[in-house]
């Protein structure tokens, strides 16, 4: 059972005994039955505004500084400058895995495959000269069981043409590396 009374509806205009209601007023109606109300997408035409209105600045802002970057070649071309040239494109650099044999067997096994290294060769008519600089080192193979000719091999990620020189530079002189 309720606390509060429900109120009688009916269609028969009657006085009702509720203190809210006066004599002189209509009496109480029912309520007609409806459809239920359905929300559309009507709902969202500000946002929709707002997106279209953004890309409309944004496209706009992309034509201005298209038409600017054509004025400022063609005010280039005007004072007798020419066009502006172009940086050539950088040559492909083909990157290949050097074998190179280490005189110190000791200071290979400091290296680490990532590290970075200047090949050294020390020749005995001349000063020592750079072969290689800031090779990065691929592989560090295990050291070899059996002594051979005291030095270790490291295998060096290089340019082509700088691989040639270490291929010569090993072949006359002892290598050696130094970490960058």
């Amino acid at each position: 059972m309720s606390r509060f009374p429900s109120p009688q509806l009916s269609s028969s205009p009657q006085l009702s005994s509720s203190p809210c209601s006066s004599p002189a007023g209509p009496g109480a109606r029912p309520v007609p039955l409806f459809p239920p109300l359905r929300v559309g997408r009507g709902g969202d035409r500000l946002g929709r505004a707002l997106r279209r209105r953004r890309r409309a600045g944004a496209a706009g802002l992309a034509v201005a500084a298209a038409a600017l970057a054509v004025g400022g070649t063609q005010a280039r071309a005007s004072r007798g400058a020419g066009p502006p040239q172009a940086p050539p494109p950088p040559a492909a650099v083909r990157m290949v895995s050097a074998p190179v044999r280490i005189a110190d067997a000791a200071t290979v096994r400091l290296l680490r495959p990532g590290d970075r290294v200047d090949v050294v060769a020390a020749e005995r008519a001349g000063p020592p000269r750079v072969v290689a600089a800031a090779a990065r080192v691929a592989r560090v193979p295990e050291p070899e069981k059996t002594p051979g000719d005291g030095g270790a091999l490291v295998v060096l990620s290089v340019p082509r043409e700088t691989a040639r020189a270490l291929v010569g530079a090993g072949s006359v002189a002892r290598l050696a590396v130094t970490l960058c």
